[in-house]
């Protein structure tokens, strides 16, 4: 009988919760680690689910992929944006190629998921899918089946919210529903390679970190949501549990995360920012808080502009580029230049020196695909979130702008792989990259490397 792999997709969890913190109270992710290899896992610059997810499961650097982030700017547009989607992934991902080779895979919430990819087997669309009214499954029967038995599928909560409670409860009846399509389908159907991202374990980290973390800034002790993302965590090893049940001795199994969570400590107004050095200015003062594309802003005498997120994403106003821009092509290096010494010299709001991380995108990829940005900047290694929004007449802010969220992303994310037939010695790797899971997923199904796949194998 062939090998099987399967695939457990957590995302945003980090090494400190799996395999320490949390570590005694996830009896079947305990197993894994105690009797399989396992080590942390570095994700790719930026490190963000998208483009994350992609980078692991077709082993090819964001540049070559065109995936920045989430939103991408329209090219010659100053605030038109487009989010990327499963049509813009033009390299082959583990399952193009088991297709190609006849072996049925099931892949369930992979961002980016949506629309759902026509392969040879069955797949359900991730997170950014607009809503269970679109079709979403592949194949298109598939979706009669699930919600005939499950219901309209939850692709997303809602989580930066206030109402905690409810978010807990929502995580919850998400997950559950999640777990049961992925235990029914791992039994009703044929498959060599099945694979499902959970992504409510990133959620409920954002939503509930400051709850358990007494190094945050914004640390609540004692409420009733301290123990949270545990129990979340408890949930989940308990279905993978009865997951792990199912299987037979011929299936592999990988765990794996896109990358890690810890503690924010602020997130920066990067544009006020822009403003103070005089790289961007305004026609009228922003007057209460507003997007940037709501505020009015002189163009004709702008050099640079910045987005929010994880990760801060600087346009230069280039002439002949931009409708109105004003820095000749000649000057544009210098201008990066200068920035990126600017960027360097920032302090936090106690006069600290900030380990700001400022990158030129060629810097990071040898191919440069899609809309890029200029540069792409990690504030103090990630603990600072980017604000992209103005108005606030600060440079720090103590919580995200665009909602309640605790935590950040931070580089590392995990991986365990475990045989039942024991051929995995139980060792702490290192060295592991995220490009390196899906040249391990083929090899062990015994299928060749494609010799464009960056990364190697974890499990020779």
């Amino acid at each position: 009988m062939s090998r099987r792999v399967m695939v457990i997709g957590l995302d945003a969890a980090p090494p400190a919760l799996v395999f320490e913190k949390f570590k005694k109270k996830l009896p079947n992710l305990s197993h894994l680690i105690d009797n399989g290899a396992y080590g942390p896992l570095r994700s790719t610059h930026p490190p963000i689910t998208i483009p994350a997810w992609a980078v692991m499961t077709t082993s090819k650097n964001p540049g070559k992929l065109g995936f920045y982030g989430f939103r991408h700017r329209k090219r010659g547009k100053y605030n038109d944006f487009y989010i990327v989607n499963s049509r813009y992934v033009k390299e082959k991902a583990v399952w193009d190629i088991l297709s190609e080779r006849d072996k049925n895979s099931i892949v369930i919430s992979v961002p980016p998921g949506y629309p759902p990819k026509q392969i040879k087997g069955y797949w359900i669309s991730c997170f950014i899918t607009p809503g269970p009214e679109k079709d979403y499954t592949f194949p298109r029967e598939l979706k009669n089946e699930i919600e005939g038995k499950f219901g309209p599928f939850i692709f997303d909560v809602p989580f930066r919210v206030e109402d905690r409670a409810g978010l807990r409860k929502n995580l919850l009846q998400m997950a559950r529903q999640h777990y049961d399509i992925i235990n029914y389908l791992a039994r009703a159907k044929k498959w060599d390679f099945f694979m499902f991202v959970d992504i409510g374990v990133d959620r409920v980290q954002h939503a509930f970190w400051k709850y358990f973390d007494k190094e945050h800034h914004l640390y609540t002790p004692g409420t009733e949501f301290e123990n949270t993302i545990l129990e979340y965590y408890e949930y989940v090893d308990s279905r993978i549990g009865e997951l792990m049940e199912n299987l037979d001795e011929e299936t592999y199994i990988i765990v794996v995360s896109d990358h890690g969570a810890k503690r924010m400590k602020g997130a920066l107004v990067v544009n006020e920012w822009l403003e103070e050095k005089g790289y961007l200015e305004f026609s009228k003062q922003p007057d209460r808080v507003m997007p940037l594309d709501k505020a009015e802003i002189n163009w004709d005498k702008t050099i640079a502009w910045g987005w929010g997120g994880y990760y801060a994403r600087i346009f230069i106003n280039v002439k002949g580029r931009e409708p109105r821009g004003i820095v000749k092509k000649e000057d544009y290096e210098s201008i990066r230049e200068q920035l990126i010494s600017d960027i360097r010299k920032m302090s936090d709001p106690s006069g600290n020196s900030m380990l700001n991380m400022p990158y030129r995108p060629e810097e990071l990829y040898p191919v440069l695909r899609g809309d890029p940005p200029d540069l792409m900047v990690y504030f103090d290694d990630l603990y600072w979130r980017s604000a992209g929004t103005v108005g606030h007449g600060k440079l720090y802010l103590p919580e995200n702008d665009t909602g309640p969220d605790d935590a950040v992303h931070d580089w590392n994310g995990i991986f365990i792989a475990y045989d039942p037939q024991g051929t995995i010695n139980h060792k702490k790797l290192s060295g592991l990259e995220i490009r390196d899971v899906a040249p391990t997923i083929l090899k062990l199904l015994n299928i060749d490397i494609p010799s464009d796949m960056e990364g190697k194998p974890i499990i020779e």
